[in-house]
């Protein structure tokens, strides 16, 4: 098997242990060092935020999750003011980042003007960056942290921006983001699996905190291989420098896992080769 004698670290927070199922079906040690912190419902202040939503008129609104999209739903009909929310939505052009939210919005019967082809916020910038966004005033809904990418090109492009956030993320346990980087910086990781963005910018934001970051990035060149479960974690990773990624074509665990076993198996078939 091709992850066997493999150290693989599970930085998620959630279905570690179908994964470590999974790497062990491999033959590969998994070892979870969630770089995630938990994940709460930013209830009181999203309920305030949607009163003054229906207070307002919106050139656009713009959606980058389909769980932000049908959180902010479900208060407003637990408000009872989803009606106003809908009717503001459909008086507004619409923007729209990845598969799940275009179909979230779907079901309310209405289809985004702008939308990526890629699944990350920068693709969705590129097709936004056809329209005229001066004086306009602009909804972003986020998911748990911000989307500096969208709310820079935004704000530069004349646009009055208002955000919402229906989840917001608590920063991993520091000892478990020091482990991981001793373990990093020791070559006691081959590879690490990041399932979602917030885990990769936790820990760039730490080692540049700790004055490691090119100690880190070093690693990924050079001995333990990083592997994004998507697009959008792949994103991430790429903002912060680091060249070589694994990712599977079907945003899965599962897939993601599989697409690490055929990089080694790809590896070894190349060594032996040579």
């Amino acid at each position: 098997m091709s992850l066997e004698n493999k150290r693989v670290v599970l930085a998620a927070s959630r279905k570690t242990n179908e994964m470590s199922t999974l790497i062990e079906r491999q033959k590969g040690t998994p070892i979870v060092r969630s770089l995630q912190g938990t994940v709460f419902l930013n209830d009181e202040q999203v309920r305030e935020d949607l009163k003054n939503i229906i207070q307002q008129d919106f050139d656009w609104m713009i959606f980058t999750t389909g769980i932000g999209t049908n959180t902010i739903l479900n208060l407003a009909e637990e408000m009872d003011i989803k009606k106003s929310i809908l009717q503001k939505i459909e008086e507004s052009n619409l923007g729209a980042r990845g598969y799940k939210t275009v179909a979230a919005l779907k079901k309310i019967g209405v289809i985004p003007q702008a939308k990526d082809n890629d699944g990350t916020i920068k693709g969705l910038v590129e097709v936004l960056k056809e329209y005229d966004f001066h004086e306009k005033n602009v909804l972003v809904q986020l998911h748990g942290e911000n989307a500096p990418t969208l709310i820079s090109f935004l704000e530069k492009a004349g646009a009055k921006v208002i955000e919402i956030l229906p989840y917001k993320h608590v920063a991993p346990k520091v000892e478990t983001v020091e482990l991981f980087c001793e373990e990093l910086l020791t070559d006691k990781i081959d590879a690490v699996c990041f399932t979602a963005a917030i885990q990769v910018r936790a820990l760039f934001k730490y080692s540049k905190e700790q004055g490691i970051f090119q100690e880190v990035i070093d690693a990924f060149t050079t001995h333990t291989v990083a592997v994004a479960v998507g697009k959008v974690t792949a994103e991430a990773l790429y903002d912060e420098g680091i060249q070589r990624i694994v990712q599977p074509e079907i945003e899965r665990m599962g897939a993601m896992v599989l697409e690490l076993s055929k990089y080694y198996e790809r590896s070894e078939n190349n060594s032996q080769s040579n």
